[in-house]
């Protein structure tokens, strides 16, 4: 990785130009991914990926510009150019990296993934797909897909700091198809962790494949899901994912900032139900979102955004930070060198209830529970939602009754934190890649089962 002579002589350079900041995001990262579909390895592919990025801001000023060229030479030409884009040139300004980040690295790994072969892995994949292939007759197609990433980084910037870390990631994801005639129903599941190999000592592969087609097959035989205007269970794990695009992108900084997210200018005020409390935490040890520092260099925290329905705090990185007068809180995120970071999720997750599950269940006399969220559509600025509800019953008198298809949840992220009005003590975190300015990252999604009282249910 760069030396810290050369870091700080390319961060001078970079303030040739008045600029009152500059950064270095350097990556090294090597990554596998292999496909299985019916049975046959479609795809196995390995590569490294290395860049780095330099970030310069003259006030809420910012330009980025990123090279494969490690080179001195190379990273002072990309600096130059960068601070040229910010205006005329001024003295070099003398820099010293002696801000010293102290991680202490809670992700141990036992069993880092590229010394392990390509045969084993295929193994877990394949133990997976006979489990789902076998579930029923009914499962026409299942695919499998396996991935491990080692990303080493080094964040050096003008206030000083001068960070390393490495983060090594593994996930299994499988999809089943269930077919009858001509219609086909799917089923998914996707596993994984801020660990190496060792996951698979601690999950098993067997379930999430039966649990994938167990999914597909269920849903091809539902009846589908009436429409109206319903109360509503969503179920723990990934039912959190209604938090996360509804809600928690808009209470990220890179919308907050700009005014265009409904909670804006809103701290220390009332959004949610008193049931509610949601946290962001990047520490969780070998959690799939969980970091040591941010992309920004700054240590992970656990951040309570809302605290028994009030708004505690926004996800906030260094630039926004600098429009709303607040200090980051690491949450400074982004995919690769390839893109300048902005704040984003980690683990985002409603907090456990004083509500049984059960309790929840018997006390509806008429709605949908919502086992399992799929994909759907969100706007940050007005926090309106259409999901679809991969797997879902109809309750009646206090009973799980048949499954239904084609169901899915519309509303406004904000009156649904409002009309939460029972929480489960069931916490359960769910793995998923979100999109965003910043490119895909690994994030966690969670929640214990919540009832939403009245909630639009979209049906066929």
């Amino acid at each position: 990785m760069i030396s810290r002579d050369i870091a700080s002589t390319i961060l001078s350079k970079c303030l040739i130009t008045g600029g009152d900041f500059a950064e270095i995001f350097e990556e090294n990262s090597i990554s596998n991914g292999i496909g299985i579909i019916d049975n046959r390895v479609e795809n196995a592919l390995g590569g490294r990926s290395y860049g780095v990025g330099i970030r310069i801001f003259k006030g809420l000023k910012s330009v980025y510009a990123y090279t494969n060229d490690s080179s001195t030479n190379g990273l002072l030409d990309t600096a130059y150019k960068a601070a040229l884009a910010l205006g005329e040139l001024k003295e070099e300004k003398s820099i010293i990296l002696n801000n010293i980040v102290e991680i202490n690295n809670v992700h141990k790994i036992k069993k880092y993934p590229n010394v392990v072969g390509y045969d084993k892995k295929i193994d877990i994949m394949k133990i997976a797909y006979k489990n789902a292939k076998e579930f029923n007759s009914a499962i026409s197609q299942v695919s499998v897909s396996y991935l491990d990433k080692d990303q080493k980084i080094l964040v050096a910037n003008t206030e000083g700091i001068y960070a390393e870390d490495r983060r090594v990631r593994t996930r299994l994801a499988i999809s089943a198809i269930a077919s009858k005639g001509n219609e086909n129903q799917t089923g998914f599941e996707g596993p994984g962790a801020h660990k190496g190999f060792e996951l698979f000592e601690e999950i098993d592969p067997a379930y999430y494949g039966r649990e994938a087609a167990r999914t597909a097959y269920t849903m091809l035989n539902a009846k589908n899901c009436p429409a109206g205007n319903m109360m509503v269970a969503i179920d723990s794990g990934f039912g959190g994912v209604i938090f996360h695009e509804a809600c928690g992108h808009s209470l990220e900084a890179t919308s907050v900032a700009k005014g265009n997210s409904v909670f804006s200018n809103k701290l220390g005020e009332q959004i949610a139900s008193t049931k509610v409390t949601a946290i962001d935490d990047g520490t969780i040890p070998n959690s799939w979102g969980s970091i040591n520092i941010d992309d920004e260099g700054n240590l992970a925290r656990k951040n309570v955004l809302i605290e028994n329905g009030i708004l505690k705090s926004y996800m906030i990185d260094k630039l926004n930070g600098r429009r709303m007068g607040m200090s980051p809180t690491g949450n400074s995120r982004r995919q690769s060198y390839k893109f300048a970071p902005t704040s984003r999720m980690t683990n985002t997750y409603i907090a456990n209830g004083d509500d049984k599950p059960e309790d929840i269940i018997k006390s509806m006399s008429d709605g949908l529970y919502a086992k399992k969220l799929g994909g759907g559509s969100v706007n940050p600025v007005t926090g309106e939602f259409n999901f679809a509800v991969s797997e879902g019953y109809i309750v009646k008198n206090g009973e799980i009754q048949e499954p239904v298809r084609g169901a899915s949840l519309i509303g406004k992220g904000s009156e649904v934190l409002m009309n939460i009005d029972m929480v489960g003590s069931n916490l359960l975190q769910s793995q998923g890649m979100c999109g965003s300015v910043s490119g895909s990252i690994p994030v966690n999604v969670g929640q214990p089962m919540i009832r939403v009282k009245k909630m639009t249910v979209g049906g066929r």
